[in-house]
């Protein structure tokens, strides 16, 4: 019998992942609603995807179906809150896209309301269901490495910053900038490969230096060009920022950059091991080096579609009650580290856990 679902959200993350997701499980899920608040949205999903069914502007309309038992949450950062407690307070489980929401305080709620209820909460961190990210994981759980003591991870752009102006760049809508948007994702995957590491101290600096005056910003290209705002916008988010943490597994050194006046675009991660190191490329291969053989071996480039296999984890959860490692007990602790490094910055000093 296939789960019944809806799609609350029907913009970027929903139609360059989730939608072509679901297409490759029709088998097990009938997508009952696409919603979204601008009802032109919906309608081009459902145009593009047979499978779904019907289309609404009002998400309370979804949770208040009988039939639906599970929701993707699609939406803007400042919106995953409240959707997703209205939702499991339907008895709904949920799928949200990363980040939880835009500080740990509102995380750690939705963490103890789906505790409490029962209910699947998984997170859209896609790259625990990433093959390369999920073969190192093995290596470093079966002592390949030996002791990783060190990780250092680069997420750098040239002059990439999204929707200027827009809820991208306004604080109270995304929970901040570059950490939050793409370093969310790979801290959260050296968390997972270290094994479920624990946090003990962070430092940070954060900086918005690129586009202070939004009118005279320059760019290539800018990607959800749709959502800006250059007259009357806001800019209060990091655009750039560097940072240090202390785990009881490794320390975690990173800088990341939507925009820099550097016309490179790097986006990888070093896991630094006493017996041997890997180097993996952000969403990629990896390269892994032997020290005691000296020889460095390239991963298999078969890749299989993480967004599926993220999606399909989740359904198997809501049918069997049986959490995964997307699930929000295992990712909340990348969330107090986003909490603490931008405590850091904001303090101008190191932070304990």
């Amino acid at each position: 019998m296939k789960t019944t679902i809806a799609v609350i959200g029907c913009g970027r993350i929903a139609n360059g992942a989730h939608f072509p997701a679901l297409a490759n499980l029709t088998d097990k899920v009938r997508v009952k609603y696409a919603c979204d608040l601008i009802p032109e949205k919906a309608e081009k999903v459902k145009e593009k995807y047979s499978f779904v069914e019907n289309v609404t502007t009002d998400y309370h309309e979804v949770l208040a179906d009988p039939e639906v038992k599970a929701v993707w949450v699609l939406t803007p950062n400042y919106a995953h809150y409240y959707i997703t407690m209205d939702a499991l307070k339907a008895g709904k489980h949920v799928f949200c896209e990363k980040p939880i929401t835009v500080n740990y305080k509102l995380s750690k709620e939705m963490a103890d309301e789906a505790e409490k209820r029962g209910l699947i909460l998984n997170i859209g961190v896609c790259n625990r269901f990433n093959k390369s990210v999920e073969t190192l994981a093995q290596y470093c759980k079966e002592g390949k490495f030996g002791n990783i003591y060190h990780v250092n991870c680069v997420f750098r752009s040239f002059r990439a910053i999204p929707g200027l102006g827009g809820s991208f760049t306004t604080k109270s809508e995304s929970g901040g900038g570059v950490l939050i948007d793409w370093g969310v994702h790979f801290l959260d995957l050296i968390l997972y490969i270290l094994g479920g590491a624990k946090i003990k101290t962070a430092t940070c600096d954060t900086y918005s230096e690129m586009a202070k005056d939004m009118k005279s910003y320059r760019c290539k290209s800018m990607w959800a060009a749709d959502t800006a705002n250059l007259e009357g916008g806001t800019n209060d988010v990091d655009d750039y920022v560097t940072g240090y943490v202390r785990t009881d597994k490794a320390s975690i050194s990173f800088d990341g950059a939507w925009a820099q006046n550097i016309d490179k675009e790097e986006k990888y991660i070093d896991f630094l091991g006493d017996k041997a190191g890997a180097r993996l490329t952000y969403c990629g291969t990896f390269e892994f080096t032997d020290g005691a053989t000296l020889e460095t071996t390239v991963s298999d480039g078969n890749i299989p579609d993480m967004y599926t296999r993220e999606d399909d984890a989740f359904i198997e959860s809501v049918n069997t009650g049986v959490k995964n490692r997307g699930n929000i007990a295992d990712v909340i602790e990348t969330a107090r580290l986003l909490q603490l490094l931008y405590d850091s910055a904001e303090l101008h000093k190191e932070v304990e856990n």
